[in-house]
């Protein structure tokens, strides 16, 4: 791909994938004005913000599917009509029903995006793939960790509205790129699939079976303690179970299980990245309650502290884009783990009156190593996954972690619980501590080859 193209094409793309971060992050300053225009408790309004995490988690790898059988180019832009549809209806939802039923329109539209868009990044930029991704990960970072700050100026400007509003210039002009930019496949420019080739393609039992699973148990790590969650829980693994068996047992799965057996890497990078987003997430909630409710910190300042971290997080992703490129994946991932591994142990040595700038010390190790991983992660999961797949696995991917993210959040209920305290804190870092060995220890499993030495992508 030429030097200009290559340029505008990365842009097509970051803009896309950009969506989905920015959007799950907005909203949480969004929450308590939500609380008073609805008139509803925390516990209700934050189903705006699960909703979207469960919807994503099923949607990714569902969307990335459709995209390796019918075309990368057309499902990034399906995907952005289909989250500007969803951003304007939303403006005029009559009840918090309706508006989360756009939520979770929006995450669908979201959700084709990312995987179609790394489709597309792992079968065209034949070269310097990890400096690609490292543009990727500038913007998703930057859209994720400055979310909230975005999303406060645009409600303070307008109101909670505004969140839905700025997404349609960016998606308007990203549509007009990419319909330039993105190169088009033969599956882009196949043939309308009958609807019953469509339903065999899919494997539409496996989705469904997929879809109740990810549901059951997802629903029971965001409400453990309520009694609904054991029904939850028994009718996930019972679907997970049958799902296994059917994907096992078809001639076109949703979900190529015996790809993933034989190919123990694909397997090993998602478990990984569910392991790194329990981690970072853990901290990345944690630390502003526990300065907020302890230390007695402003939402403000509070929200200054955590800068340290997105800062990091965004300036070392083009850095370890070079690293990458030069030396493979396993140096950067394994870093990327140790500095996890010091952060948490780090905060286990704080006390009431730990000074602010050593809470920054944490932070920084963390966001470093966000900038790498961000990178890395991504660079493996192309590695070791076959090309014909990669809608696929990038979906599944991305499933990977809204199941650590959600997971996080019951880690930081378990220590917590009812009062947040400094010990509860040093008994997260201790936790997070042995999270990180898990991760360092899973680093130096990924392969040794090179970027370079990867399959060259197809050009369908």
């Amino acid at each position: 791909m030429v030097s200009g193209r290559r340029g505008s094409f990365l842009v097509a793309v970051s803009l896309g994938t950009l969506l989905n971060p920015l959007n799950t992050s907005m909203i949480a300053v969004a929450l308590a004005r939500l609380q008073t225009v609805y008139h509803l408790d925390f516990i209700a309004v934050s189903w705006i913000v699960s909703s979207f995490y469960l919807a994503s988690a099923i949607a990714q790898p569902a969307w990335g599917k459709v995209a390796d059988l019918y075309g990368r180019k057309t499902v990034f832009l399906v995907g952005l009509v289909v989250m500007a549809a969803a951003s304007i209806a939303a403006l005029f939802s009559p009840t918090f029903g309706w508006l989360i039923g756009f939520r979770i329109l929006q995450s669908i539209g979201s959700s084709a995006i990312y995987p179609a868009g790394m489709a597309l990044v792992r079968h065209h930029i034949t070269d310097r793939q990890a400096h690609a991704l490292a543009v990727l990960s500038v913007f998703s970072s930057a859209s994720a960790r400055f979310g909230p700050a975005i999303g406060g100026l645009l409600i303070h400007l307008w109101n909670w509205r505004a969140i839905f509003v700025v997404n349609i210039p960016v998606i308007v002009g990203d549509f007009a790129l990419a319909l330039w930019a993105l190169p088009s496949e033969a599956r882009d420019t196949a043939g309308r699939p009958s609807w019953r080739q469509i339903f065999t393609a899919l494997d539409v039992p496996g989705l469904s079976l997929f879809t109740v699973a990810i549901l059951g148990i997802l629903l029971v790590l965001l409400s453990v303690y309520s009694p609904e969650s054991v029904i939850a829980g028994v009718v996930g693994l019972a679907a997970l179970g049958f799902f296994i068996w059917r994907e096992l047992s078809t001639t076109q799965p949703f979900v190529p299980l015996r790809t993933f057996a034989k190919n123990a890497g694909m397997t090993l990078v998602d478990l990984q990245y569910v392991a790194v987003n329990i981690l970072f997430y853990a901290v990345f909630f944690g630390i502003p309650t526990y300065l907020q409710n302890v230390r007695q910190v402003g939402a403000a300042s509070t929200g200054f502290i955590m800068l340290s971290l997105a800062a990091c997080s965004v300036v070392v992703a083009p850095m370890a884009g070079r690293w990458v490129h030069r030396s493979g994946v396993r140096p950067a991932l394994m870093l990327a783990g140790l500095l996890m591994t010091a952060g948490s142990l780090w905060i286990v040595t704080f006390h009431d009156d730990t000074p602010i700038v050593s809470v920054c010390v944490a932070l920084v190790s963390l966001g470093i190593a966000n900038g790498l991983n961000n990178v890395g992660m991504q660079t493996a999961l192309f590695l070791v996954t076959p090309p014909a797949i990669i809608g696929t696995a990038s979906g599944l991917f991305m499933t990977a972690r809204f199941v650590g993210t959600i997971v996080s959040s019951l880690v930081l209920d378990l220590v917590f619980g009812a009062t947040v305290t400094t010990a509860g804190l040093r008994l997260l870092g201790a936790i997070l501590t042995g999270m990180g060995v898990v991760i360092v220890l899973l680093s130096g499993q990924l392969p040794r080859r090179r970027e370079t030495s990867a399959r060259a992508p197809v050009r369908d």
